[in-house]
């Protein structure tokens, strides 16, 4: 019965020890999503309009946009870019993102992935280190980008990807990553990179009219490198806080957990404690009972 009780007392020890931690990390990642929420909300609706500028034009241009970034080829070779995290501990985060990029590549670029034509680039290690462990042509140049997350960093990936699809090494190139909606909400994102898509038309839609100062092809090319440095950057914010988010929730239900646990630990050791007072008793009375006779 005292090694029951001192296994009970143990247990409740440990999951005490365990949700201190749980809530510390809870904490942390409540300080850290409060920043990476701040930076993807301001960055959010400058990312859209430059995008969205940037889609009329391609589509609106007559013949010849005068850049490669939005010429359609036929899709032999294909990058996608995968997004996660450095670290676990956050969910189901960084598995559904995986899930995405391998739904895809069954889904969508199976026959290039089985001509070996399919590229990842991952950033983040927990994504990086999945696909090169399941034997995928993986580079891991900017595994480490969150070390030091800065738009400096962020713009050598996105001019990497740029050059890659201008020398023709990549035919589409594609992003994996999770959208930021709330601490408790993140959407999973499969979003082109390049070549820049189109906006569709609607019928009897009014076609956009712009006027071009200086001239269009000369404001095309510079102004395209700027906004798909744009558009990575905000799609790392975006993943830097689901990350924080997921973290943060998952910390939360683990020390929620940690209570139920503690709430059983201690009936079951209220429980044998007086199962031993009653056998203690017991003896005792049995002892008397003997000695009168």
């Amino acid at each position: 019965m005292a090694g029951q009780l001192k296994e009970v007392r143990n247990k409740i020890k440990a999951t005490q020890n365990m949700q201190q931690i749980t809530k510390a990390m809870k904490m942390v990642s409540a300080a850290k999503l409060r920043k990476a929420q701040d930076a993807i909300v301001q960055m959010r609706p400058y990312a859209r309009k430059l995008q969205e500028v940037l889609s009329n034009i391609v589509s609106s241009a007559e013949g010849d946009t005068g850049t490669s970034l939005a010429v359609e080829r036929p899709v032999e070779k294909v990058l996608l870019i995968v997004i996660t995290s450095d670290r676990g501990l956050c969910g189901a985060y960084n598995t559904n993102v995986i899930k995405l990029a391998r739904n895809t590549i069954q889904e969508k670029y199976a026959a290039q992935n089985a001509k070996g034509n399919l590229t990842i680039w991952g950033i983040g290690k927990k994504g990086t280190e999945f696909f090169q462990k399941n034997k995928y042509k993986v580079n891991d140049t900017f595994r480490d980008l969150f070390l030091k997350l800065n738009f400096e960093n962020v713009q050598a990936a996105a001019q990497a990807a740029v050059k890659a699809f201008e020398a023709k090494e990549f035919d589409v190139i594609e992003l994996v990553y999770s959208e930021f909606r709330n601490a408790a909400m993140q959407r999973f994102a499969l979003e082109r990179f390049l070549p820049i898509p189109k906006v569709e038309n609607k019928e009897g839609a009014k076609k956009s009219d712009f006027i071009f100062e200086p001239a269009k092809d000369e404001l095309i090319a510079e102004l395209m490198p700027k906004i798909l440095n744009t558009q990575l950057y905000k799609a790392v914010l975006d993943a830097n806080a689901s990350e924080h988010g997921a973290r943060m929730t998952a910390m939360d239900k683990a020390s929620e957990n940690a209570n139920e646990l503690l709430k059983n630990y201690k009936i079951s050791y209220n429980r044998a404690r007086q199962a031993a007072i009653t056998t203690e008793l017991t003896e005792i009375v049995s002892g008397a009972a003997a000695l009168q006779g």
